[in-house]
């Protein structure tokens, strides 16, 4: 799939958000090291430390599928700058990540792009 695709399918998933508290959709795509993807929205929650950030549904639907390792991850929310994630999923992007892994950020309302690899996104993350 084309980076123009990805994109228009993130487009599409921010109508499966579900977001009644924030009213901020965000949807995210994961490509594992063996080219699968794994699709993601936010999942909010009256209890809203049980939210679920898109980023983390999509890497967490990628490791039920196998993924060891993500290749590259996308996000996107309808704003007019590229998104920015979270402290908790950049470090659980981290835990999945190498050297290697692209993480790429988009606003519907824009054409900018940023573009990361893990050290950049989270720099001194934690690890073991």
């Amino acid at each position: 799939m084309e980076e123009k695709d990805i994109k228009k399918r993130l487009v599409e998933l921010l109508e499966k958000s579900y977001s009644p508290y924030s009213n901020f959709p965000v949807a995210s795509i994961v490509i594992d090291e063996n080219d699968n993807y794994y699709e993601g929205v936010n999942v909010e929650n009256k209890a809203y430390p049980s939210s679920l950030c898109a980023e983390r549904n999509a890497i967490t639907t990628a490791i039920t599928g196998g993924m060891k390792k993500i290749k590259k991850i996308y996000v996107i929310a309808d704003i007019d700058i590229p998104i920015s994630p979270c402290g908790a999923c950049r470090q659980v992007m981290s835990e999945f990540s190498t050297k290697d892994t692209e993480i790429i950020l988009y606003g519907t309302k824009t054409d900018d792009e940023l573009r990361y690899n893990e050290e950049e996104i989270l720099p001194y993350s934690f690890k073991l």
